[in-house]
């Protein structure tokens, strides 16, 4: 019997102290603990807040990058801020809260928060700070570009409960963060987290894979940097061809190739291995479903997937059965792979795409998934 697992919170060692191949990232064979003051896993069932999203598509951008379209990724559009839509939008989602307590965050995405002009920071804030006052809500937070990052703009939000901060990174490449028209380079990434410790707001960095100039070690050197900066959290998003975008006309005219799904997910897991090996959590693969997002008018090509994070987790636990199965003295005809109840499905893989792959692999005649509760969402067993 072998016991074997992927390493979301860390890898513990089988009683046959199953070796990861070399082409895997090794990890620690203790579980991983977060310090005490870094942010929860979001896999914790202690750290589940509710993040109320209120999109501002390109507000605050001095430009637009050659990746992005937020009007067609939001289906909305950034004009005048408006009060009352947004306490609407607000309480709304409250609504949503379920009557067990969770922490509720405020969230401003989808535009450059600290690229906006004073006066618009300070009604956003005034306006949000209300729910918190209120108690409806606990803390805000914000995406804005790393460049935004200075004396000047912190000291508008430092009175306010902002508590979290994510920056689109997105590669820490000088010649992709060139290619992409980003406006900003690898340093002043490195200078905004610094200021960002400095008042002890907690970070969450983006990168993205398959951005024109990029491969795969130029993405692995972006994701060692970001780990070097010791973020609270980070996402991972595949580069897609939105309409309307730069991106989409240099595919168009045959300048721009973007990955492949398979090829995005095996290098999502990758940059995942490394994050897991230091110790920092990963709380979304993938760009969030959207409807826009499955209309074929709106990407155009790329790597999209609803399930993106799904497929990353289900070749995990594909390559973990495998090195299990490996590690077998003997091999019958038919084999049981224990998980935990919720990860069946990410075993199974979409259409059952793992099982279909043992089969083919091992001449299997039989591959069965049961659910064994004893197991950690990130084990698995094999018999």
């Amino acid at each position: 019997m072998n016991k074997n697992q992927y390493p979301s919170s860390g890898i513990r060692q089988s009683e046959s102290s199953i070796q990861n191949p070399a082409s895997r990232i090794q990890h620690p064979a203790s579980s991983i603990q977060n310090p005490a003051s870094r942010i929860q896993d979001p896999a914790s069932k202690n750290y589940r807040p509710l993040i109320i999203p209120v999109f501002l598509p390109h507000a605050g951008c001095p430009h637009q990058c050659v990746f992005c379209n937020q009007v067609s990724i939001t289906g909305s559009r950034h004009d005048a801020i408006d009060p009352d839509q947004i306490r609407s939008h607000i309480h709304q989602f409250l609504q949503y809260k379920s009557k067990r307590r969770k922490p509720v965050q405020i969230s401003f995405y989808g535009g450059n928060f600290l690229g906006l002009n004073p006066g618009d920071i300070t009604r956003l804030l005034d306006l949000t700070a209300e729910f918190i006052r209120q108690g409806q809500a606990e803390s805000i937070r914000f995406s804005t570009r790393p460049d935004t990052i200075t004396p000047e703009t912190l000291s508008i939000v430092a009175s306010y409960p902002v508590e979290t901060v994510e920056l689109g990174v997105q590669s820490m490449d000088d010649h992709v963060l060139t290619q992409t028209e980003r406006g900003h380079n690898a340093e002043d990434t490195v200078r905004a987290v610094e200021q960002l410790k400095a008042q002890q707001f907690k970070i969450g960095l983006q990168i993205m894979v398959g951005l024109p100039g990029d491969n795969k070690d130029r993405a692995l050197f972006s994701a060692e940097k970001i780990a070097a900066l010791q973020p609270d959290f980070v996402r991972i998003y595949p580069t897609v061809v939105v309409r309307n975008s730069k991106l989409a006309r240099w595919y168009q005219d045959g300048r721009y190739t973007p990955l492949s799904l398979a090829k995005a997910v095996t290098l999502t897991k990758n940059i995942y291995l490394l994050f897991k090996k230091h110790n920092l959590p990963v709380i979304r693969m993938g760009l969030q479903a959207a409807e826009e997002l499955e209309d074929d008018s709106t990407v155009l090509a790329g790597p999209y997937h609803p399930a993106f994070g799904h497929l990353v987790y289900s070749e995990l636990f594909f390559d973990d059965a495998r090195e299990a199965i490996e590690n077998l003295k003997t091999l019958a005809d038919t084999i049981t792979i224990a998980v935990n109840p919720r990860s069946i499905s990410k075993m199974r893989g979409l259409n059952n795409v793992n099982i279909d792959k043992l089969k083919r692999q091992y001449d299997f005649k039989s591959v069965e998934v049961v659910p064994d509760p004893n197991l950690l969402a990130d084990e698995l067993m094999v018999r």
